[in-house]
C-alpha cells in the first residue's frame, strides 16, 4: 500500500528505516512537546510493532514512512492505531526538524484520514497533544479535528506535569 499527494509519498515502515524511526524518538527537537527520551530498547520495541502488517480492524498500528516525491528524502512517520471505540483511530505523526513548517504534517494527515475514510470507513478519529504543541494542534485544526477536552496534569514531561488536549473528526458523510 503507498499513498501519494502532491509533494509526498507514504509507504508502509520497513525494517530499512530503523535509523529514522529512532531519530524521530531521540531528536529534542521532535519529542520536547510529546515524550521524554526513551531508552533504545523501547524505540526498537516500538518499531519492531510497527513492522507487522496491518489490517483493517486489526490491533497493529499503521505506520507509514513520508517521504519527499521530489528529493527522495525521508521526512517522518504518520499513521493511526486502533481504539478502544469500534471504528475509530487515533492518529499520530512524528516529523523530522528540518522538515517542520513546511505543510507535511498536514498534507500527509490528509492523506491518511482520507484513505481510511474511503477504503475502510473510519469515521472516528481521535488525536492527544500535549499543551505547547502549538504545530501539532494546527495541523489538526487543519485537518478538521476539534478540541474536544483538556485534560489537566495528565501526562509528565522532564519532571513537569503537562495538561492533555483531545482532539476529535467525525467523519460519517465518508468525506474529507
Amino acid at each position: 500500500m503507498t499513498l501519494t499527494t502532491a509533494r509526498l509519498t507514504l509507504r508502509p515502515l520497513n525494517a530499512d528505516d530503523w535509523p529514522l524511526f529512532y531519530a524521530l524518538h531521540n531528536d529534542i527537537d521532535v519529542i520536547e512537546k510529546c515524550f521524554d527520551k526513551p531508552s533504545e530498547a523501547h524505540v526498537r520495541a516500538k518499531f519492531n510493532e510497527r513492522l507487522k502488517p496491518w489490517s483493517p480492524g486489526g490491533n497493529t498500528p499503521l505506520c507509514l514512512v513520508i517521504v519527499e516525491t521530489c528529493t527522495g528524502k525521508e521526512v517522518g512517520v504518520t499513521g493511526f492505531t486502533s481504539s478502544t471505540v469500534p471504528n475509530s483511530q487515533e492518529v499520530g505523526y512524528l516529523l523530522l526538524p528540518n522538515f517542520h513548517g513546511r505543510g507535511y504534517a498536514t498534507e500527509s494527515l490528509k492523506a491518511v484520514l482520507d484513505y481510511a475514510i474511503r477504503e475502510h470507513r473510519v469515521c472516528e478519529f481521535k488525536a492527544v497533544v500535549t499543551e505547547g504543541n502549538v504545530g501539532s494542534e494546527k495541523v489538526l485544526e487543519k485537518c478538521g479535528f476539534q478540541l474536544i477536552e483538556k485534560q489537566p496534569d495528565a501526562y509528565m514531561i522532564g519532571g513537569i506535569l503537562y495538561t492533555d488536549h483531545h482532539f476529535y473528526l467525525n467523519r460519517t458523510d465518508h468525506t474529507l
